[in-house]
């Protein structure tokens, strides 16, 4: 079956405005750092250095300033490798919420000590043999709580779109390109409503690259079976949404595959380069401009997304320069 994009989109530029001003004063206006690749002046969009060290918070605090008094007695669920739920926790934590998260069983600690520390409830499961929906929607049914999913949500896509109205507003007119790390496809598809007038370019995992696979083939492909290890815990996301599929297929997104050795590449590269640290589905982007894999002009800005990243891992891709 075609899943093609509504005819009215679900989402539209000015939810993302609305989402702007809804969640000013609560999440950071990241940097925009100057950056040089193969001659090219780029910018680098620094959203590990946003709040619980990923752009999530925005999308989930945009969404649960939304719920009405009888939701908000009820709280939440969300289900996330890391960094949604740990953006969850921390805007359900302002609130005053109760909230639940399914996290998989193999999240890597840094996530699951971030988000517990939040005051979250976490529900473990493994990603190959359980489905993370049919989890959240029971813990929902049984306590009356809404799910908010990291994605697959108008106001999540509206709330990640802000990253984009940052870049317009600082750089005085949308970039010619963005380089958007692309999981379920929330930011990718917020930051195309935001900005217009830039060529969107998508980065996955090499096996999980499913939005490059539908859009490729007009039509929601899911990941297959047994789909490879990755390092980027945060993209490993089994089939993206109607709504996000929707938004890049209409903005004519291109959707590249990076390796392993690609996104270390690139995590050696910003540290070195930029002292900064960041995670391997945060570098994603980065690593798909690192390697070749795209060629943005001038003037194009790469997101790095999230800088929730294992120390141990970290500091071995940095001793062993790859």
């Amino acid at each position: 079956m075609n899943l093609a994009a509504p005819v009215h989109p679900p989402v539209t530029r000015t939810d993302v405005e609305q989402a702007r001003r809804r969640i000013s004063g609560l999440v950071e206006q990241t940097p925009l750092i100057e950056c040089e690749i193969r001659g090219a002046k780029l910018w680098l969009k620094c959203e590990c250095l946003q709040t619980g060290g990923a752009f999530k918070l925005r999308g989930a605090t945009n969404r649960l300033l939304q719920l009405s008094p009888e939701e908000r007695e009820k709280g939440v669920v969300a289900f996330s490798s890391g960094n949604h739920a740990r953006g969850v926790a921390i805007a359900a934590r302002r609130l005053g919420l109760r909230a639940v998260i399914v996290m998989p069983a193999d999240a890597p600690a840094v996530k699951v000590e971030g988000t517990r520390a939040e005051g979250a409830e976490i529900v473990f499961y493994d990603r190959r043999t359980e489905n993370r929906e049919e989890i959240a929607a029971r813990l929902a049914g049984e306590s009356g709580a809404t799910v908010v999913p990291s994605f697959d949500d108008p106001m999540i896509v509206a709330g990640q779109g802000t990253v984009g109205l940052e870049i317009t507003e600082e750089l005085g007119g949308d970039p010619p390109a963005i380089a958007v790390p692309v999981g379920g496809g929330g930011l990718a598809a917020g930051i195309a409503l935001a900005c217009p007038a830039s060529a969107i370019i998508g980065a996955e995992p090499a096996g999980w690259d499913d939005m490059r696979r539908s859009l490729d083939l007009d039509e929601i492909i899911p990941v297959g079976p047994n789909p490879p290890s990755t390092l980027c815990d945060a993209l490993q996301t089994p089939r993206v949404s109607p709504i996000t599929f929707g938004i890049l297929r209409e903005r004519d997104a291109r959707i590249v595959a990076v390796s392993d050795d690609d996104v270390k590449v690139a995590l050696l590269w910003a540290f070195e380069e930029h002292g900064l640290t960041i995670e391997p589905g945060g570098a994603a982007a980065l690593a798909a401009v690192l390697g070749g894999g795209v060629d943005p002009p001038t003037g194009s800005v790469i997101i790095v997304s999230g800088g929730n990243v294992d120390p141990a891992l970290h500091a071995a891709i940095v001793r062993d320069g790859s």
